[in-house]
This record gives C-alpha cells, structure tokens and sequence, in this order.
C-alpha cells in the first residue's frame, strides 16, 4: 500500500527515512501544488499530510474528501504538536461512539 507524505521539511525528512516519498511544503501554494502531484499518482493509497498543511489546503482538501474515496487522506501533528482546539482521535472517536474507550490501547 503506497504512502506518500506532504509536510514541513523535518517532518518529510522523517517519512523519507522510513521509505515514504513526498515533498515538502512551506506555503499554502506549495500545499497546493504538492496535493495535486500525489494524486496524480494512481498507486498512491494513503496521504499523510501534517495538521498545518491540511488547514493551509482548507475547502480544497474537504472538497476532495467528499469527491473521492481514495487516497485516504490522514492528518498528523506537525514539529510544533497538536494544534490548540482541536479535539484528539480518542476524543473523536468517544463522541462518535457515545462510550469511553479508558483502557484501551
């Protein structure tokens, strides 16, 4: 299953040692021009893209989530952490589901 990663430089740095490719961004055109090349990969499965340049993408990213089903597209904190307001996975996930996941993994 192909990944490919679309990040700040110390964040692809990071992806590329563990064998993903991708191109780093640091301006909301880059992001941009950086998404339309992973999806000009057919093979390309699943997109990790940090928290900061999937909101630097905005309503261009939420409208291809609701266009397509592949790649699935992941959001990853940044160098800097979680950004503030934003609610975890678990978090997510217990209001989702409506029961506390404590105790799992």
């Amino acid at each position: 299953m192909p990944f490919y990663c679309i990040a700040d430089e110390d964040t692809v740095r990071g992806f590329r040692l563990a064998g993903v490719p991708g191109p780093l961004v640091s301006s909301p055109e880059e992001g941009a021009k950086a998404l339309a090349w992973a999806l000009a990969h057919p093979d390309c499965e699943v997109l990790i893209l940090t928290e900061e340049v999937a909101a630097s993408l905005g309503p261009q990213l939420e409208a291809f989530r609701l266009e397509h089903e592949r790649p699935l597209l992941v959001e990853i904190p940044g160098p800097a952490g979680p950004r503030t307001g934003d609610e975890g996975l678990r978090r997510l996930v217990q209001s989702a589901v409506g029961t506390s996941l404590e105790g799992m993994p």
